[in-house]
């Protein structure tokens, strides 16, 4: 625990050095690298931690002429995942009506396929998460800065 606060008290000083514009644009760059880390998760249907997404329960729908589609695949582009940063943070976040969509899947909630549709249950499918490939993104963005 020692050895954490003495990085963290490490790393605000020298945050601190940076002036307040050069932090809000190290930070929107931290938020659009880690969007396009979630986006390619997304895309490769996996969840941040590497293992993959439970996949659709097979219907009749799933019959010979029926084209596969992606999951998600409006969620991740960026109309709807927004980053969002200032001199202190940086967040990637859903915006809008799919903010639903997304509380649902991650959590593998109850939810309704259609406004008068049946209710099912969702599996459990993480969006957004903090990985290791993450973690060291942000770590190498923040030290590029820094020197």
């Amino acid at each position: 625990m020692n050895e954490l606060q003495r990085g963290d008290d490490w790393l605000a000083a020298l945050l601190a050095n940076l002036e307040p514009a050069a932090r809000s644009r190290m930070m929107r760059q931290l938020a659009q690298q880690q969007r396009r880390t979630q986006q390619n998760n997304i895309r490769l249907q996996r969840n941040p931690d590497g293992t993959g997404y439970e996949p659709r329960r097979i219907t009749a729908r799933k019959k010979k002429g029926r084209l596969k589609r992606q999951m998600f695949a409006k969620l991740r582009t960026t109309k709807y995942l927004k980053t969002a940063a200032s001199a202190d943070s940086a967040s990637v976040e859903f915006a809008g009506q799919v903010q639903r969509i997304a509380r649902v899947h991650p959590y593998g909630l109850r939810d309704r396929v259609s406004r008068k549709g049946p209710e099912v249950r969702y599996a459990e499918r993480r969006l957004l998460g903090v990985s290791n490939e993450v973690v060291t993104l942000a770590r190498d963005t923040l030290l590029r800065w820094i020197s």
